[in-house]
């Protein structure tokens, strides 16, 4: 499975499991000689927050063998750092497990 395919299920089981949750778009788009900044790099593919208790939630998507780049790690520790939800996710289950371990 592609990741982009495994973020649309991810979104769609958390969506249904007591979160509010939206795929995130990091870096820049070039529309003609406009420069449209997202994001920052590193920032994770999923955010959003638990309902029952407004945590914020911060989850990277990665296939079986991805690492970390090292914006990404940045912001891992900067997440872990600030009590927010944050998790790597491989399967939909994983992201499942963060949500309730979070």
């Amino acid at each position: 499975m592609r990741e982009n395919e495994l973020q649309k299920q991810i979104i769609e089981n958390l969506n249904n499991s007591g979160c509010k949750v939206w795929r995130a778009n990091a870096g820049k788009v070039r529309m003609g000689k406009r420069v449209i900044r997202l994001l920052p790099k590193g920032f994770p593919d999923v955010f959003g927050v638990r309902l029952k208790d407004g945590k914020f939630i911060a989850i990277e998507i990665k296939k079986t063998v991805g690492k970390l780049s090292d914006e990404q790690i940045a912001f891992r520790d900067w997440a872990q750092s600030h009590k927010i939800i944050y998790g790597i996710a491989r399967s939909v289950d994983d992201a499942l497990k963060i949500i309730e371990e979070g």
